[in-house]
């Protein structure tokens, strides 16, 4: 493969690189520093590819090993992060002032209940073991196969298949008892606390019956619930949606309080 043809292939999967990274990472930074130094290392090294999978897969095999050396010495994000940073968001009337001003100035500061059911997803699953994380992340969201993704983690078939069928009943048990939004049992209600925040015109109900998720959330099982959950995911990307801007605002907002939790922690 040329150097042309790796330029031109890359640009092809750059954003589903960038969002995934962000996805493992929480942070907008570590996700434009990584894909930068991963292009430029399988730039290096393109004369090691051999064609034994997609470039596609070898290349988030560099992304993929390149966030792991940077995560693997912090702490997993606990379950109960959004409550965490809920409190803290309470009393930081400076977040509160610099979401405003995005919502009311910026084309990527819309509000959308959807949208923040990925944010939810992105720092919920943080909470997960890495490898766990990982392996979700890359067959629920981007689509890989179970044998693209053994590659990409150098594993086996079957410790992939172990990593997703643990880390997907995990995440499926943490949102059936947490997420109020499909479940009544659930004690969240930050979708529609936030809604009514910024769209104080806009009745939640409203806003709700536009997600296929909450509107047939009683005919639906979990592992369907979870389905939906993930098929939110998958079409947004969160560095170019409507609501991108406000979502990195209030992630990085949780960034922060999560590193100071737990090294107060420690």
């Amino acid at each position: 493969m040329t150097t042309d043809q790796f330029m031109t292939e890359f640009e092809k999967f750059q954003g589903e690189l960038k969002s995934f990274i962000l996805r493992m990472t929480a942070s907008v930074q570590d996700a434009e520093d990584i894909v930068q130094e991963t292009y430029i290392k399988a730039r290096l090294k393109l004369n090691t590819f051999r064609g034994e999978s997609s470039l596609k897969t070898w290349v988030f095999s560099i992304a993929s090993n390149l966030a792991k050396d940077l995560l693997k010495s912090k702490k997993r994000w606990p379950e109960s992060v959004t409550d965490i940073c809920r409190e803290e968001a309470l009393g930081n009337p400076q977040f509160f002032q610099e979401a405003i001003q995005i919502r009311e100035t910026s084309p990527q500061g819309n509000f959308e209940i959807k949208e923040h059911i990925a944010f939810c997803f992105t720092c919920v699953s943080k909470s997960l073991p890495l490898e766990q994380h990982i392996a979700l992340l890359l067959k629920e969201v981007y689509g890989f196969k179970v044998k693209e993704i053994a590659q990409i983690m150098d594993q086996s078939d079957a410790m992939v298949k172990y990593y997703l069928h643990v880390s997907r009943s995990r995440m499926i048990e943490i949102f059936d008892h947490r997420c109020s939004l499909i479940n009544k049992q659930g004690i969240c209600y930050q979708c529609t606390e936030l809604n009514g925040i910024f769209n104080p015109k806009q009745k939640a109900q409203e806003e709700l019956a536009k997600i296929e998720m909450a509107r047939d959330a009683e005919d639906k099982s979990k592992e369907e619930l979870f389905d939906l959950r993930m098929k939110i995911l998958q079409e947004l990307d969160p560095f170019t949606s409507g609501a991108a801007e406000l979502q990195l605002h209030h992630l990085e907002h949780n960034r922060q309080v999560m590193e100071k939790y737990l090294d107060e922690k420690e």
